[in-house]
């Protein structure tokens, strides 16, 4: 049976000096523009309105942080590989990102969200890469599974899981079956 945990937004911060003061495990959701990282809170939540959904890429300009009935901190980041902004708002996006990853203490484990819907695009596999060179905690969702047909999605996760060489658990904003394995893995 899923636990139920009540989630609430807390705050926007723009960079590590804004971020609040807890001591719960965060979680920072690492993923491309329009990945689903919204919709996973949302459903881990069970609250369709939490986070802010999006047809357009590039939305989140700050890190947005979830406190679920405090267990633990979801902490959404800007999506990588596509926004309609100058080079310089980016440049400082991935400085101030930089900053918040490789200091914030709270921090248990990445998540890195793919869609997979799609083979893992170049700019995933950048991510994993900088996530690995500073050897940071990192486990991957698979998202939008319930769009992958079913006879082929066991093949789409362990190709993941082979490209990665990290634990993969499906997600599905639509099926809520595959968030129990992601809740316990929060709570543990």
């Amino acid at each position: 049976m899923r636990p139920f945990l009540e989630a609430k937004f807390i705050v926007s911060a723009e960079k590590l000096s804004q971020c609040p003061d807890f001591q719960l495990s965060e979680y920072p959701l690492l993923g491309r523009s329009n990945v689903g990282k919204s919709s996973f809170i949302n459903a881990l939540a069970n609250n369709k309105k939490l986070a802010k959904t999006s047809n357009t890429p590039g939305k989140t300009r700050l890190i947005n942080f979830f406190n679920f009935s405090d267990k633990f901190i979801i902490a959404d980041l800007p999506g990588y590989g596509y926004a309609k902004v100058s080079k310089e708002a980016q440049n400082r996006w991935q400085k101030y990102l930089e900053e918040y990853l490789l200091n914030r203490k709270q921090i248990k484990s990445l998540i890195q969200l793919v869609d997979g819907r799609h083979e893992i695009q170049k700019n995933d596999f950048q991510m994993r890469e900088w996530v690995e060179a500073y050897n940071l905690p990192v486990f991957t969702i698979v998202t939008k599974i319930d769009y992958v047909p079913k006879p082929k999605i066991q093949s789409v996760l362990k190709k993941v899981e082979k490209e990665f060489g990290v634990e993969v658990y499906p997600f599905s904003a639509i099926d809520n079956r595959y968030n129990e394995k992601i809740l316990e893995k929060l709570l543990g």
